[in-house]
């Protein structure tokens, strides 16, 4: 497949668009449900369409996206992973933590590795991408060039979900000693991972394939680790079964052993 890492950057810049014309152009939504023509799955579909035709553009690698499929991955050894919106509560909550996924999945039997990943943050115009094809990169008003991870020296610091944190998150976070916590939602937390911002983002929560993909190809391309409970290198289904176990984001290795303690 031919394949041009700004040409998915831009696709996925013009998802982000197409979100924040719902975002910003619509009343009182926070008060309605998914399925009944709300703007928030406005949002979605738009994002989607976008994404789509972008993607088809370049060639027929089939797409497994969060809003429905085009072709069919088992007949490929590539396929994209689309989350159009990622944060649909941060979109509700309009805090602006809600990031546009688009990742480049390789196939190994029934399970896939993320090639190349782009997170798009449309509220502060920020963009990640990277991965095994090339290496990670941040694009945005707050700086832009190639990004790698810095582990602590000092105190750990770890990121967290701005709501809900289970007995798990706060028994590992205990073994993880003298810790700051940093809060935010979606994607974005991989992504501060990958840019050296945190250590740390241990996941003890459900999440589907597309919510992750594309951080993971990042943070490999930034030096960083994204593991399963086994401890090794998180894989996905993209057909079956397409919800993630718990995972593990890292700047390195040295919290690998107690993650595996704490399932």
């Amino acid at each position: 497949m031919s394949f041009s890492p700004e040409k998915i950057v831009e696709i996925a810049i013009q998802a982000g668009e197409a979100i924040m014309d719902v975002y910003e152009n619509a009343e009182d939504f926070e008060i309605t449900q998914k399925g009944d023509e709300s703007p928030l799955t406005k949002a979605d579909i738009a994002a989607h369409e976008v994404i789509v035709e972008g993607l088809q553009s370049i060639d027929s690698t089939p797409i497994v996206s969060e809003e429905g499929r085009v072709g069919d991955p088992l007949s490929s050894d590539t396929c994209w992973l689309v989350d159009p919106l990622d944060g649909t509560k941060e979109f509700i909550k309009r805090n602006g933590m809600f990031t546009v996924n688009i990742a480049l999945m390789q196939r190994n039997g029934s399970r896939w590795k993320p090639l190349f990943g782009v997170v798009h943050a449309p509220t502060s115009d920020t963009t990640w991408y990277g991965g095994a094809l090339t290496t990670s990169q941040r694009h945005g008003p707050e700086g832009s060039g190639p990004m790698m991870v810095q582990p602590s020296e000092g105190k750990v610091k770890l990121v967290a979900s701005g709501s809900h944190r289970g007995e798990k998150d706060e028994s590992f976070a205990a073994a993880v000693g003298e810790h700051e916590l940093v809060r935010m939602g979606s994607s974005l937390k991989a992504c501060i991972v990958a840019e050296g911002g945190a250590d740390l983002y241990p996941r003890f929560g459900p999440t589907s394939c597309w919510d992750i993909a594309a951080a993971h190809a990042v943070v490999s391309g930034a030096g960083g680790i994204v593991v399963g409970p086994d401890g090794k290198t998180l894989d996905y289904d993209l057909v079956e079964e397409v919800l993630n176990p718990y995972f593990l984001v890292a700047a390195d290795n040295r919290w690998t052993e107690a993650w595996v303690e704490h399932q």
